[in-house]
Order: C-alpha cells, then sequence, then structure tokens
C-alpha cells in the first residue's frame, strides 16, 4: 500500500531543496522525520510537512481498508524535486543595462509505502 502527499510553488531554488531530500529518499519514515527535524537548511521543515502529510494520507488510506499500519513499516518511495514557475525580476545595471533575477520555485512530491 502507498500513500503520497505533494505541495507545489514552494519559493526555494529546486537545486537546494534537493540537498535535503536526497537526504530522506530509501529510508524508514521515522528515521527520514528524526533527519529532517534536526537539519539546518529551511527546506528540512517544508520536507518535514509534507513527508507527515503522506504518512497521514497513508494511515487514513489503511484505515478505510481496515487494517492498522505500524509507522515503523512505512518508508520513502519516492521523493523528487520538480521545478516550478520562476518570478521574473529585473535589477537595474550599469551603463542602462538591466539584470534579469530569476526567483525559482518548486514542486515537491512524496510518496511512502509499506513492505508489503
Amino acid at each position: 500500500m502507498e500513500a503520497r502527499a505533494l505541495k507545489k510553488h514552494i519559493r526555494m531554488s529546486p537545486r537546494k531543496m534537493r540537498l535535503v531530500i536526497d537526504l530522506i529518499r530509501g529510508k524508514r519514515a521515522v528515521e527520514a522525520l528524526n533527519i529532517l527535524r534536526f537539519h539546518p537548511k529551511h527546506a528540512a521543515k517544508e520536507a518535514e510537512l509534507v513527508l507527515r502529510s503522506a504518512m497521514a494520507n497513508l494511515n487514513n488510506k489503511a484505515m478505510e481498508a481496515g487494517e492498522r499500519i505500524n509507522d515503523n513499516e512505512v518508508y520513502v518511495k519516492v521523493a523528487k524535486v520538480d521545478g516550478g514557475p520562476s518570478f521574473k525580476r529585473i535589477m537595474p545595471a550599469p551603463q542602462g543595462r538591466a539584470f534579469r533575477i530569476r526567483k525559482r520555485s518548486n514542486h515537491l512530491t512524496i510518496i511512502v509505502g509499506t513492505d508489503k
């Protein structure tokens, strides 16, 4: 059994988010939560919320099927970060020129599953 959670339009570069997501991919969900809770990067807070949501979705799915899932059986099957839309801004530069600033965003998808 598996469940997913996704969060879109996170105001952070996908590259920065991938640094954190690579730490939890394939790990047990409880271990991944501990990693994210004590990681100093801001991306870890966003990822922790999405992981908790995916675990809650899995528990709800199991309750509807009449099963019980222990948190130690759950692991992170898929964790991926896709690029989202970029806000484009202009910054003045010397001699009448302009530099383009891209404020990037990302979409985070986490799928959790059981060993079965």
